[in-house]
């Protein structure tokens, strides 16, 4: 049954535009009401982009008049104008808006290098400083494989970056000739007895390690016991391998992406 149009006031539409994935959600006061996530293609037309996000919207139960607000966030800058485009034909009277500099003075947390960081980092710090507070560092398993760490004055005082489980495996695959993709899941035991067991023990099992070394690390260097958030498609897998990672939440990106535009719109 599809949500009646005045109980649905003041609608949020939040994209997340990452080189792997699009992710996005439709948010009525604080709720997620659904979400989506659809493969990154920078060869996709704004009217390709429409067509999807128009068919997603209607199959979730989701009226499309009822969103006036839209928060985009893209590490992919070929996709900005595309996107932009697809917005303001399938959503005319929507205000959007974009995450970045420009609107980096109004967040809860501070942005030490504005121009050094991806709008997803900070839309993921924004979250998990609104729930978890300073000294907490947030973990994304996407793409790439990122640490950013929110210090004791609530700002956010670095990045640690390594490349992401899926792209070290497919880089893998792509540069030796008897590799193949593999799925990633824990294996059996760290000593494979077959190929895909023995690539899924390497990666799995060290990049848990990787997980644990760059939290300890940073823990020592700031001399404070952090708060370990993990987001992004992979976390659940690496997260009970790891000592470190107590917390996981899956929408914390779209998550920030509502708190920004909240304190935008302030």
């Amino acid at each position: 049954m599809l949500l009646k149009t005045d109980t649905l006031k003041k609608m949020l539409l939040a994209i997340d535009i990452g080189n792997t994935n699009i992710v996005f959600g439709v948010n009525n006061k604080g709720e997620w009401l659904n979400h989506w996530r659809i493969q990154t293609d920078p060869l996709k037309m704004a009217d390709e982009y429409r067509v999807i996000f128009s068919s997603l919207l209607s199959d979730g139960d989701i009226y499309i008049a009822d969103i006036d607000q839209i928060v985009i966030s893209s590490v992919v800058p070929s996709l900005v104008h595309p996107f932009t485009e697809m917005l303001a034909k399938l959503l005319p009277g929507a205000s959007i808006i974009s995450v970045g500099p420009d609107i980096y003075h109004k967040l809860p947390v501070k942005v030490l290098n504005p121009y050094q960081i991806g709008s997803d980092l900070v839309s993921n710090a924004v979250a998990a400083f609104n729930k978890f507070g300073k000294l907490t560092t947030i973990i994304d398993f996407g793409t790439a494989l990122t640490f950013t760490t929110i210090g004791k004055n609530a700002e956010i005082r670095g990045v640690a970056i390594a490349p992401g489980l899926q792209t070290a495996v497919s880089a893998l695959a792509g540069k030796t000739a008897q590799l193949p993709q593999i799925h990633l899941t824990p294996p059996p035991s760290v000593l494979g007895e077959n190929t895909v067991h023995a690539i899924q023990s390497g990666v799995i099992f060290g990049f848990s390690g990787l997980v644990d070394s760059i939290i300890e690390r940073t823990q020592s260097e700031l001399g404070e016991k952090l708060t370990v958030v993990a987001t992004g498609g992979l976390s659940s897998i690496i997260a009970p391998l790891t000592k470190n990672i107590k917390i996981i939440e899956p929408m914390l990106t779209l998550d920030g992406l509502y708190l920004i535009n909240t304190n935008v719109l302030k």
